[in-house]
């Protein structure tokens, strides 16, 4: 039992990686109803600008942490301003094409200027390790689980009881109507371009002390992400975040106990594609979604 509790905490802190992408994809699918394919990326270039701050001009971790989520949530605003607002006028295929070379553009410029050597990267939390009740755990897994839930936590809030957060539900759901009623909508869908890079951005930091930062290290977790998502509801942030944590913790518990799994970890991402199709063939809502019928 010991050991499952630990496999469930190690869980829990993939979860919580896969927990701030995801919800960053949900608020992007909610506003503009399409995937936004390069979220993993912008997160990776987001831990770059980080990693710069850190080693090259000295800032503490923390500040330069906060100074990546402004510099990130200019950045997704500016984007959803200057390619994704006038690209809209074509409809969705026009937008999913934009985040597909937005990919590819951002993982060409880190390795342009970054260099597609493989980086390391500090976490904010120590590696020592404590025992409670007998489990030990990692402090760098219980700070990444921490870290995840304030996100969630943050967000809720900020939807639920700020008026700019209503205001950008309102304009995600109803756009039509909130412009009638003086919603600068154009503006409110910017800013919920910028909380989804600051999301990604999270997600990305935390995942690079475990993970070798270079270009491509947002890629397994950009799969895992859009998993959770589909498993826990695309039109569901708090069924994203729940089905990012089972995921996590499903991953990490069939990597320790099923031995196919235990011999070939690189398993674990075709399992997560598995269980994405297995959502999408008979319950394409997700497990907290609702599905929508339309009468035509």
């Amino acid at each position: 039992m010991t050991e499952f509790w630990e496999q469930i905490v190690a869980g829990l802190a993939s979860g919580g990686i896969y927990a701030t992408l995801a919800l960053a994809l949900v608020l992007i699918h909610r506003a503009t109803g399409v995937i936004n394919f390069a979220q993993g990326e912008m997160g990776m270039f987001s831990t770059y600008i980080a990693w710069s701050l850190l080693y090259t001009y000295d800032f503490t971790y923390w500040l330069a942490f906060s100074l990546t989520l402004l510099i990130s949530f200019g950045g997704g605003a500016a984007l959803y301003q200057g390619v994704i607002r006038p690209l809209s006028r074509g409809g969705d295929i026009a937008i999913v094409i934009a985040t597909i070379a937005l990919f590819i553009i951002l993982n060409g410029a880190a390795g342009w200027i970054w260099s597609p050597e493989v980086r390391s990267f500090e976490s904010p939390f120590p590696n020592d390790l404590i025992t409670i009740g007998g489990v030990v755990i990692s402090v760098q897994d219980l700070g990444t689980i921490g870290v995840s839930l304030a996100c969630v936590l943050v967000v809720f809030l900020f939807f639920r009881f700020t008026r700019v957060g209503l205001m950008m539900r309102a304009s995600a759901l109803r756009p039509g109507t909130s412009r009638l009623l003086g919603i600068r909508v154009t503006i409110m869908l910017a800013v919920g371009w910028g909380l989804a890079a600051m999301l990604s951005a999270i997600s990305a930091m935390m995942a690079a002390p475990i993970l070798p930062l270079e270009p491509n290290f947002m890629l397994s977790v950009l799969v895992y992400a859009f998993a959770a998502a589909v498993l826990g509801g695309i039109d569901s942030p708090l069924g994203a975040v729940a089905g990012a944590y089972i995921l996590g913790v499903g991953i990490s518990l069939l990597g320790n106990y099923v031995e196919f799994v235990k011999q070939g970890p690189e398993l674990e991402l075709p399992i997560a594609l598995g269980v994405l199709l297995v959502i999408l063939l008979f319950r394409p809502a997700g497990l907290f979604g609702r599905a929508v019928v339309r009468r035509v």
